[in-house]
């Protein structure tokens, strides 16, 4: 992790949170996204995390998946168009932060029968799986068109589903941790507070 370690927070200005999708065997989960919005805010009332879905809206099409900048030195050639620049201000944008990176279903294993008779329905076996998550978030600085950190985090779980009558899921929260691990390490960057 390197990073800049913040003083007195972002003020007023904002930070918005992106996926990358620019792979096209996978995309970053907007859940996943809007989680870790919801992780910052939640613990830091004074960071103001503008929606993923309302920031690309109301920049279209610049931040589309063909057009979105891959590097800290393309925002000055966002910035020369001027509706983006004039939008940009509005929304006081301070740090942009890329999140890279999926869940990922492993291994698994075990059967499960289901059936419907004249006493009812109901299922018998036993399955089992296992979830591997693994994000990077980049953290740019738009006001000095750099980027200032960044941060990575991994999570994996077995989740196992017995099934006696009613199958029952036991799921690991492996995204849920992802999501407050990339979160608190977020916090330390953005937040004088946490």
């Amino acid at each position: 992790m390197v990073f800049n370690e913040p003083v007195e927070g972002i003020g007023d200005s904002t930070v918005v949170i992106l996926g990358r999708r620019h792979a096209a065997d996978y995309e970053t989960e907007p859940d996943f996204i809007r989680c870790v919005g919801k992780h910052i805010s939640s613990r830091d009332p004074s960071i103001t995390v503008v929606g993923e879905l309302d920031f690309v809206n109301s920049l279209y099409p610049w931040f589309e998946p063909r057009t979105a900048p891959l590097h800290p030195q393309d925002i000055n050639r966002l910035l020369e168009q001027e509706p983006v620049a004039e939008r940009m201000a509005e929304l006081k944008t301070e740090y942009m932060i890329w999140i890279d990176g999926r869940t990922e279903r492993g291994d698994s294993a075990g059967s499960m029968t289901c059936g419907i008779g004249p006493g009812g329905a109901g299922c018998f076996g036993f399955g089992t799986w296992s979830d591997d998550s693994n994000y990077e978030a980049v953290i740019w600085d738009f006001t000095d068109q750099a980027e200032v950190g960044r941060v990575n985090t991994t999570a994996s779980g077995q989740s196992y589903m017995p099934a006696v009558v009613v199958p029952i899921p036991i799921i690991a929260p492996v995204q849920g941790t992802a999501c407050d691990g990339i979160g608190d390490q977020l916090l330390e960057f953005l937040s004088s507070e946490y």
